[in-house]
């Protein structure tokens, strides 16, 4: 005999409602660019109406922003498990293998561009986004901070400004690199990664 379903209560539903909505926001808008991704097409890729997209989101620009933290936090969690609980040799191994991830996430690199040139011209927009950004590079630059800790060094720069440095250069490469030959943005940056890494001093103690 089969095992009943369990009902869903109303939160478990509505959080369900709602990452379905953020899920086809992302596919839609990096099929179409955030201008061309109206409110209906969003909710037909989700398989609701408008009327329950407007009931969970007040618009586009919301799911977005909530789109980037969902990102933002996933990418956080990875590169903290990578540092967290490896030696020098396995946390930068592991590192190097999820840089090679990068070159397949054009998406996310056209997405992310979107939402910034958006942050640029809305200034409501802005205010939320620059809040979402800020709370995630000082994230990662405690993330950076650790890394050097796992491999006895001491960074050059702040941490939060060597994150950010990074992960604008792994945006950058994805969305420059058109051809096969062109070497991946995972390799590239991880030659940069190591490069900072072998010239950086020694840590105190």
């Amino acid at each position: 005999m089969a095992t009943p379903r369990k009902r869903l209560t109303r939160e478990e539903s509505q959080a369900q409602t709602r990452q379905r909505i953020v899920d086809a926001a992302r596919a839609v808008v990096a099929r179409s660019g955030f201008a061309g991704a109206s409110v209906r097409d969003i909710a037909e890729e989700a398989g609701y109406t408008q009327g329950a997209l407007y009931s969970n989101f007040a618009g586009k620009e919301p799911i977005m922003l909530e789109l980037l933290r969902q990102h933002m936090r996933e990418e956080a969690d990875q590169l903290r498990a990578i540092v967290e609980g490896s030696d020098a040799g396995a946390s930068l191994a592991r590192l190097g293998a999820w840089a090679a991830t990068l070159n397949a996430d054009v998406d996310w690199s056209m997405l992310a561009l979107e939402l910034q040139l958006l942050a640029h011209r809305s200034a409501t927009f802005a205010a939320e986004y620059d809040a979402v950004h800020e709370a995630h590079a000082e994230e990662l630059g405690r993330i950076v901070a650790a890394f050097y800790r796992s491999q006895g060094r001491e960074p050059q720069l702040d941490p939060r400004e060597l994150a950010a440095g990074y992960m604008a250069l792994a945006h950058g490469l994805a969305l420059q690199r058109r051809k096969d030959s062109e070497a991946p943005a995972g390799k590239l940056i991880m030659t940069f990664v190591e490069a900072l890494l072998a010239g950086a001093k020694p840590s105190a103690g």
